[in-house]
């Protein structure tokens, strides 16, 4: 992928009376060595009456002669170039062995032939002085040059200079300033007091705008531009002519268009020639214009394309809006890093040692752009067999009506941050928490870890094992074992704090957690606390007899959620929400009384109902405070306990990191996810009902990934572009349930698989490099031939499905068949795991 750019330079002169011309020697074709791809050369000059012969001078370089039998009164000459801006990579070269490192010598043969640019001038002290200041250490060739190079870069400053010839080294480095040509000069004398073989270059520059914004370093020109340029070019065996630019300090690249190459700047001069004494009138123009550009990672569309395909967006929107279709689409696209591109974590490995730390900042950047007042939570992801640890998921969390989930970013503890806090803050923050849940601290237990397991770890260590020991089996383990029994086995972990919601009473219970062992005593390991709750030891009865809450039908109306953060008891309070403002200021409600409760008979039922088996977990990991979300079947007490907690850590002034079980599902929020994958960090965007939604949030995701120094590319070993490897799904649906187009007309579902299996080109439009049936998504038609009759009997049921069959029919006619050679379902091109299964939380 390339453009295409035409270079125009104009170059005339305007004499007050017709004079005679002398020879004219123009320089301006590009060198035989140009590494960039020149598609076409045109030279157009004025007055028609000349005399034209192309040679070549003694260094090689195209030389136009022109001649001028007649007066004339004006001289012009254009030049135009059309050049294919490939990129190039300015160290694709080759060294020859016993020339890899610096310093080194030219064999007698070559040198002598390289004498002319060996030649070195008269210099003064300070050219001594930054002669003196290069080091002369054994060092690879191509790192000196770069050294060279921008050494020349730092102390001399650009400056326009319209007065003719070159500064010299010394003058440049007293004025500390120069043209691109004495920048140039002063490189080349420097490069051969050092032995090294150095040339002139006088060529165009090109530098097109660049479609993003550089994440370090100038933003490069505003718009596109081209002028004459010079440089310097140093000779290595092997390599040949390496291009180095001083005014910028870089390598040259396809941008640098070398049109002549000499020893002395004076023989590289453009156009030389002479004329009568008389009055001129001198003009020059260069521009750039880009005449074909190929799609591009960073452009894949032109403005006008764009234009079509939003109309065509806006299109279907109206379409589908006249047909109550109700869609919805979201996505899952995945991410590496931009730096160290070829680490195992972004290849294969799900973790690794960055990939957290990209994941943090790209979720709290996207919850700027995104969501204002967002919950940051952090979960336990997807643990496959084989890896050591569970996955983790960073998700955001938010109302659709705007009202805050978590009203102030800052009482959220910054990744990685040390605040010091210990088990004395996690002490204070559960008690002042039981205070804005309106509960008693006597049900607030310290937990412990199990000071008999720790001892028999201990006595299998053997005697010469320090935290230090190399051990790669078990270093993990072992170091977490040391931190455990420094801290000390009366030393809590962290505190536990059961809890139960009354739904009438839009309230929080606790009791008592009474063990066997006197006190709470945690499961061994080193996953959070709240996951490590030894929930065997409380009571326990049959399921059937449970009284639990029931989850909130995905079919039932939207209710207004309350504002949780409001004062108890007012009109925009949690009472409110269930009762009604009215209810809530004349109605006071209190808990039932048995009348003889001494005559009423205890049952397993009522232990189980007065032992909650959730339960709030407050511990200090890595110096900040971490609270363990219980979990929830309904929204509402999770933003009731979410809200005191927030107001907990404001009054306290401590952050505070959420995690655990996140917020149930409930279409009145909104959910994104960041979680890692094989060799990618993975997005769960939220979903969008509109064409407009839809490019404004892909395009904010993007640029926040960018930003964060993430890419949505990668690069073969030839430089060809390629995905990242870990998949992009659209994920299509409704808001909610009742909304998806694909439960209320199933039909909608065969006709797209029916469309797809007939039109195998739109599957290898949206595959990789890998395609088959063991590729990421294969085909419903590869691999087992007699899943496609199957399937066509399966399809032939969906059209005896009404709209008023239950949603799960058409998971259970299709989920066997919509899979890849393993039974997987998730990996199939057309995957339904997310539609509406019946054994699962879709």
């Amino acid at each position: 992928m390339s453009i295409h750019v035409a270079l125009r330079h104009r170059t005339a002169y305007t004499f007050d009376r017709p004079v005679t011309l002398g020879t004219h020697l123009v320089r301006l074709k590009p060198a035989a060595h140009c590494r960039t791809p020149i598609e076409a050369y045109s030279l157009k000059v004025e007055p028609k009456t000349h005399f034209i012969h192309w040679q070549q001078d003694p260094f090689g370089n195209y030389v136009a002669r022109l001649d001028f039998p007649e007066k004339t009164t004006h001289l012009s000459i254009d030049v135009e170039v059309i050049a294919d801006l490939a990129d190039i990579n300015p160290f694709d070269f080759y060294i020859d062995d016993a020339f890899e490192h610096w310093p080194f010598a030219y064999e007698a043969t070559l040198a002598a032939q390289l004498a002319p640019y060996l030649e070195c001038v008269d210099t003064g002290e300070l050219f001594a002085a930054l002669l003196a200041s290069v080091e002369h250490k054994k060092v690879r060739t191509a790192d000196k040059l770069v050294e060279l190079n921008q050494m020349v870069q730092k102390r001399v400053g650009y400056a326009i200079r319209m007065e003719p010839g070159v500064q010299t080294p010394e003058e440049t480095l007293e004025l500390a300033t120069g043209s691109c040509r004495d920048s140039a000069w002063l490189l080349v004398q420097l490069a051969r007091h050092l032995g090294l073989a150095a040339r002139f270059v006088s060529g165009y520059l090109v530098q097109l705008t660049l479609d993003e914004q550089p994440l370090e370093g100038p933003p490069g020109t505003l718009k596109d531009f081209t002028d004459l340029h010079a440089w310097a070019e140093i000779f290595v065996p092997g390599a040949g002519w390496i291009g180095l630019d001083p005014t910028s300090g870089l390598m040259a690249t396809e941008g640098h268009i070398p049109l002549a190459c000499t020893p002395q700047p004076g023989d590289a001069a453009p156009i030389f020639g002479s004329m009568e004494k008389c009055e001129v009138e001198f003009e020059f123009a260069n521009e750039v214009t880009r005449v074909l550009e190929s799609p591009r990672v960073t452009k894949p569309y032109s403005d006008a394309e764009w234009t079509r395909m939003n109309r065509l967006g806006e299109l279907v929107d109206a379409e589908m809006a006249a047909a109550d279709m109700r869609l919805t689409q979201g996505g899952e696209p995945t991410f590496v890093a931009i730096d160290n591109m070829e680490a195992p974590e972004w290849n294969t490995d799900a973790l690794g040692e960055h990939k957290r730390a990209r994941a943090e900042e790209l979720v709290r950047r996207l919850g700027k752009r995104f969501a204002s007042g967002a919950l940051l939570h952090t979960a336990q992801g997807k643990w496959y067999p084989g890896e050591p640890l569970p996955r983790w998921a960073l998700g955001l969390f938010w109302r659709k009506d705007g009202v805050p989930v978590w009203r102030n970013p800052a009482l959220l503890a910054e990744p990685g941050h040390d605040y010091r806090h210990t088990i004395k803050d996690a002490h204070r923050f559960s008690k002042a928490l039981c205070a804005q849940l309106g509960l008693s601290v006597q049900f607030l237990k310290p937990a412990y870890e199990d000071g008999l397991e720790l001892l028999n770890e201990e006595s299998r260590l053997p005697l010469d094992w320090t935290v230090d020991s190399a051990d790669t089996r078990s270093e993990a383990e072992r170091r977490a074992l040391f931190e455990k029994l420094s801290q000390g086995l009366d030393v809590p972990r962290g505190y536990v704090l059961p809890l139960a919601f009354d739904p009438l009473a839009q309230a929080f219970s606790s009791g008592p957690w009474d063990m066997r062992r006197g006190r709470v005593v945690l499961i061994p390991g080193d996953s959070p606390l709240g996951l490590r709750l030894p929930l065997e030891s409380l009571p326990w009865v049959d399921k059937a007899l449970r009284e639990e809450l029931p989850e909130r039908d995905s079919f039932a109306p939207d209710t207004p959620l309350a504002d949780f953060h409001a004062e108890p008891g007012g009109a925009h309070s949690p009472e409110a929400a269930l009762f009604g403002e009215v209810s809530v200021r004349y109605t006071h409600t209190t808990p039932r009384v048995e009348p003889h409760p001494e005559i009423q008979a205890q049952t397993a039922t009522d232990t189980w109902v007065k032992v909650p088996h959730t339960a709030l977990s407050v511990e200090v990991r890595h110096g900040a405070l971490h609270l363990f979300m219980p979990p929830f079947t309904l929204l509402e007490p999770a933003l009731h306990l979410i809200a005191a907690i927030e107001r907990t850590a404001e009054i306290l002034g401590l952050p505070v990191v959420i995690e655990g079980y996140a917020p149930p599902s409930d279409s009145r929020m909104e959910k994104l996810l960041v979680t890692p994958d094989p060799g990618v960090i993975e997005v769960n965007i939220h979903p969008s009902a509109s064409w407009a939604e839809l490019v404004e949030r892909t395009e904010v995701l993007y640029q926040e990934a960018r930003l964060s120094r993430l890419a949505a590319e990668k690069f073969m070993l030839d430089g060809r572009h390629t995905g990242t490897g870990g998949g992009n799904h659209m994920t299509l649906g409704g808001i909610t349930p009742a909304d998806s187009p694909f439960l209320r007309r199933p039909d909608l579902l065969r006709s797209l698989v029916t469309y797809w299996q007939h039109h195998p080109a739109l599957s290898y439009l949206f595959s990789g490099l890998f395609i088959g049936p063991t590729s990421q998504a294969p085909r419903v038609d590869e691999g087992r031939e007699d899943r496609v009759y199957e399937l066509d009997i399966a399809l032939g049921l969906m059209d005896e499905m009404q709209a008023e069959a239950a949603p799960w029919q058409v998971d259970r006619a299709l989920r066997h068949l919509l899979t890849d050679l393993t039974g997987n379902t998730h990996r199939a091109e057309i995957c339904i795991d997310k539609m509406y299964s019946p054994d699962g939380p879709t």
